[in-house]
């Protein structure tokens, strides 16, 4: 059956319209799948940009510290040579405020941008507070240093029963004098046992267990492995104790009247306040000034318990650049007019 030629040529006309709505379509989803491929480059792109960017920002930042740090050990060398005491009226004491540093770092933006490049930080005398590392020597718990460390925690309002666990885990994580095959470690005989023979006492020690060896304390914080310790508590011991790779003597020109306190036997904090404000005065230019000004004071302190001189300092500092912040702290040790970084820790 033949179809009438005005049907034929809308029959054609309407599979062109369709046509071309599918090209229509093809073209627009074309079109789409172009922009999201662009899109997505440009976005891999820009991640790349900004992650050599806080690459490039975090190096800087680095040097900066790295450069304070030096600039503080310069200082303590210079203040080793001109003075015999250590107190808060000298110049490593002094805290430094926010400064800008955009004259001097280079961020790779143009003259006419604005940046934001900025250094702060302060120096903290480390033997201002109490030193854990005192609380055993050896392996071996001390007594008199649990007592002080006890006397503290009762000023700061915490469970005095907590010194003696810290005391012990101290112990447990220092390297200990033990004796091996009839003699100490330290070169003593021991006593003699006629009843064994060297064969006998050579698969004694050769059967015997080594004990564990915990790891050594390094920072406050290694307090919370201490069953009793809480978060809060070791925020609230932040200011008063540290942990030092030797025992130390407490600088009593820069420190707490809570550490004062538990240091000095007998000594209440009113008293300790009492010899800070006299600090404040005039520091003590040694043990004997101390004395002088406090005689019924201070009996049963030593120079092993008490100072005027500092060898570990705690540096902390704030950089920042642009969006980025560098907070850190860092230990210095001077013996003399030698300076040394044994750590540096980010926060």
């Amino acid at each position: 059956m033949n179809r009438a030629p005005g049907s034929s040529h809308s029959f054609i006309a309407g599979r062109l319209r369709r046509q071309r709505g599918v090209a229509v379509v093809t073209a627009l989803l074309l079109t789409t799948l172009a922009i999201t491929i662009v899109a997505s480059l440009f976005w891999q792109q820009q991640v790349q940009v900004r992650s050599i960017e806080n690459q490039r920002l975090q190096l800087q930042k680095k040097w900066v510290l790295r450069g304070a740090l030096d600039w503080v050990r310069l200082i303590l060398r210079e203040d080793a040579t001109h003075s015999t005491a250590d107190w808060l009226g000298e110049p490593w004491a002094v805290n430094l405020e926010e400064t800008r540093l955009d004259q001097y770092v280079e961020n790779g933006r143009s003259g006419s941008d604005e940046t934001d490049a900025t250094l702060s930080g302060h120096v903290i005398d480390a033997q201002s507070r109490f030193n854990l590392t005192n609380l055993a020597t050896n392996g071996q718990v001390s007594p008199r240093e649990t007592k002080v460390f006890a006397k503290l925690l009762s000023n700061l309002k915490i469970e005095t029963g907590l010194a003696d666990t810290a005391a012990s885990s101290i112990a447990m994580s220092q390297a200990k004098v033990a004796a091996v095959g009839g003699s100490s470690a330290s070169g003593v005989a021991g006593p003699a046992n006629p009843a064994s023979t060297p064969d006998q006492t050579k698969t004694s020690s050769a059967d015997a267990i080594p004990e564990v060896q915990f790891l050594r304390f390094a920072q406050l914080d290694d307090l919370l492995s201490v069953a009793g310790f809480t978060p809060v508590m070791v925020q609230k011991l932040r200011d008063y104790v540290t942990v030092l790779p030797r025992a130390t003597p407490i600088n009593v020109n820069t420190t707490t009247a809570e550490v004062l306190s538990a240091r000095v036997e007998g000594l209440s904090t009113t008293d300790a306040a009492a010899m800070i404000s006299s600090r404040d005065r005039a520091h003590y230019l040694n043990l004997a000034d101390l004395r002088q000004r406090f005689p019924d004071k201070l009996n049963s302190i030593t120079d092993s318990d008490m100072s005027t001189t500092t060898n570990y300092f705690i540096v902390n500092g704030k950089v920042k650049l642009n969006r980025s912040l560098l907070d850190s702290n860092a230990l210095i040790e001077r013996a003399g007019v030698t300076t040394r970084i044994l750590w540096i820790k980010e926060n």
